[in-house]
């Protein structure tokens, strides 16, 4: 079995493959605070609830948005799983040209949804990952990592909202029931999620008019299920599209088992 880690700003998506196959998957809170051994026992916690045997996990790859916790990702793995991670980042190879001005530049999470979704939809392709920030990654016909755009998140235009104004609230972020709020927290709503949905649907129009093409959109990340069914360009909602990516990536450059002799 394989075990993956997509460490984001907000939470660190965990999945367990056995082949091809997703057999779990967790999210939980990436904690900047937690040790290595915190991080080793709760993993461990999880998979022994899940009935998952640690020994019969023969590796492991890491993408990483948060340099601070790729160690002690790392050292969990190790320490906990015997286990010599890989870490997508330069050297790795991804089968996915990166057309970036600085490649180094680019997140590498952006490159492994990329990965996933080539493989899985052919191009040009958008990938929109709903998460902390959201992201548009396109990839050409021929497979190739053009670039994109980046966005701020819905929690996090949410959060602005009320850190930087005096009387707005803290909100949940939702659809609303109507376009035109009759209340502080309905109008707050409102604004957000259709505004958010006309940034997405502007954005998707403005990258297929450069591409000259009409790209296949797929929709990922935890706030995915929140407005991709209001964005009619989307056309697949894929919420493990990073995880089937560390996977790919993983089989590309898998050497043998990685466990730490």
């Amino acid at each position: 079995m394989l075990i993956v880690f997509d460490i984001g700003n907000t939470t660190t998506g965990v999945g367990l493959f056995q082949g091809k196959k997703l057999r779990a998957d967790w999210r939980i809170k990436s904690d900047r605070e937690k040790t290595a051994d915190e991080y080793g026992i709760m993993l461990r916690n999880l998979l022994e609830h899940g009935k998952f045997q640690v020994q019969k996990i023969k590796g492991a790859i890491i993408s990483s948005v948060v340099p601070p916790l790729t160690p002690v990702i790392q050292s969990a793995c190790e320490k906990y799983f015997r286990l010599k991670p890989l870490v997508v980042g330069p050297g790795i190879k991804t089968g996915i040209p990166i057309l970036y001005e600085n490649p180094t530049e680019v997140g590498s999470d952006r490159i492994v949804v990329a990965r996933a979704a080539f493989e899985k939809y052919g191009g040009p392709c958008l990938v929109v990952d709903f998460g902390t920030a959201t992201t548009f990654d396109v990839i050409s016909a021929r497979g190739e990592y053009l670039g994109g755009a980046i966005a701020p998140g819905l929690e996090i235009s949410a959060e602005a909202l009320y850190l930087r104004t005096a009387r707005l609230p803290r909100i949940e972020v939702r659809r609303p029931k109507s376009a035109i709020g009759r209340t502080t927290v309905s109008s707050m709503q409102s604004g957000l999620f259709h505004g958010y949905v006309g940034l997405v649907r502007n954005i998707i129009a403005q990258i297929s008019t450069e591409l000259a093409a009409r790209p296949t959109v797929v929709a990922t990340g935890g706030l995915a299920g929140l407005v991709a069914g209001e964005i009619p360009e989307i056309a697949h909602c894929e919420p493990d599209l990073v995880l089937q990516g560390l996977r790919l990536i993983y089989e590309k450059n898998r050497t043998g088992d990685r466990v730490r002799k």
